[in-house]
């Protein structure tokens, strides 16, 4: 590729042309190529104390590479990674059938996604809202500054964490390194870096979200999952024994029609069909709180 006719001269400007390189690409992947090239040139600059930045950066472009260059090299070491949800050769038409959503992996990822989400949920609601609550009450005492950095330093190690849940259940990209502190000296400079970051925040409304949200994908796994398979196991088992097993209150007609042999085999071919009803809002859920991760867990 030809060198660019001028040379971008501040990190910052070196950054905003590898950020344009990579527009459409997922958004873990443009942060963790930013946060890579971003310790790259800080890093050269360290080294160089007594030289101009723009003198460096030049040097760097000859050496590392243009934007342009790292942002096709970060583009084909994607292509080689392998991930859980390898892309499928299938047509769109026949891959999202109504049937065949139960041979995409991504529709089992979210199921277990959505039933780990209870407990998740809780453990990041309840850690946000003890550590707010603990660092506005600390915040007149000496130790209110210390534990507040500690406080903010476990939400984006726990973003991380969530991330790496997020990719591995969902297949959506999520930065693969853990987050960069900005290298700046003395204290006042790191408090005011973490509370103006907005990563803290937006982190912090993920993990608050996530209580709600929780209870919501779990009830919705949970009761389609029972509600179907167990209509179609109890036909079965009714057909077998020839004895129906399935009560329905407030409903004597439906239940009349269950003590028949048609009855219970369309009861067993409805709760089939509200099986892959809910792995396809399973799938749909885990594509949603995908978008939702990575708008708030991801900074760009």
């Amino acid at each position: 590729m030809a060198m660019p006719a001028r040379p971008p001269e501040t990190v910052a400007a070196y950054l905003a042309e590898l950020r344009q390189a990579l527009k459409g690409a997922p958004a873990g992947l443009i942060s963790d190529a930013l946060a890579d090239c971003e310790d790259h040139l800080n890093n050269e600059i360290a080294q160089n104390p007594e030289r101009k930045e723009s003198e460096i950066l030049a040097s760097v472009v000859e050496t590392y590479g243009t934007p342009e260059e790292i942002a096709e090299e970060y583009r084909d070491m994607e292509t080689t990674i392998s991930t859980p949800f390898p892309k499928s050769e299938t047509p769109d038409e026949r891959r999202f059938g109504f049937f065949n959503v139960v041979s995409d992996p991504r529709t089992y990822g979210a199921l277990l996604y959505m039933l780990l989400s209870l407990a998740t949920g809780i453990f990041y609601f309840t850690w946000a809202v003890t550590g707010l609550s603990l660092t506005v009450g600390l915040a007149v005492l000496i130790i209110g500054v210390p534990f507040a950095l500690l406080f903010i330093a476990s939400v984006r190690v726990l973003s991380y964490v969530e991330g790496r849940i997020v990719e591995a259940l969902l297949g959506v990209r999520m930065p693969r390194r853990p987050p960069s502190e900005p290298a700046r000296d003395g204290l006042l400079n790191k408090i005011k870096d973490a509370f103006t970051d907005v990563r803290t925040w937006s982190s912090l409304c993920y993990m608050l979200l996530m209580l709600p949200l929780g209870v919501t994908y779990f009830v919705i796994a949970v009761a389609g999952l029972g509600i179907s398979l167990g209509s179609v196991g109890g036909s079965i088992y009714s057909l077998i024994t020839g004895e129906s097993h399935i009560q329905i209150d407030d409903a004597p007609y439906v239940e009349h029609m269950l003590h028949t042999a048609p009855g219970l085999i369309v009861f067993a071919i409805l709760g089939t069909l509200l099986f892959f009803v809910v792995l396809h809002v399973a799938r749909l859920i885990g594509w949603v709180h995908g978008k939702i991760a990575e708008g708030l867990l991801v900074r760009l």
